[in-house]
């Protein structure tokens, strides 16, 4: 199983920016690939981004542009950057990896977006 710990959430203003910041227990250029995915009150997870374990991405549509998903083979970390956000943003964040054993999950961490 891997570990994974999110940081980088937090409180910002709509049009603000913020960061998230994921790293793994395992070294993340063995990972099959790994994601974001964010959870609203009474809502089930759903995906924001994903990049594989060669560095495709895909993004869900009402954040395209706005984010990027990236990762540092050199830091072993998995990224967020999240720009131009807006009050509906405002989530729950998890990271997740793929591995041949199955999907791990962060703990999340909270992004508050104010209007």
């Amino acid at each position: 199983q891997v570990q994974l710990v999110e940081s980088g959430g937090g409180l910002v203003q709509s049009g603000g920016s913020l960061t998230l910041s994921c790293a793994p227990s395992a070294t993340i250029s063995r990972l099959y690939g790994m994601g974001w995915y964010r959870q609203f009150p009474g809502k089930q997870r759903e995906l924001v981004a994903t990049i594989t374990g060669v560095g495709s991405t895909y993004y869900e549509d009402s954040v395209k542009g706005r984010f990027t998903i990236s990762r540092d083979n050199a830091k072993n970390t998995l990224y967020l950057q999240m720009n131009s956000l807006k009050p509906e943003d405002t989530a729950v964040y998890f990271c997740c990896a793929d591995t041949a054993y199955g999907r791990d999950w962060g703990q999340g961490t909270q992004v508050t977006v104010s209007s």
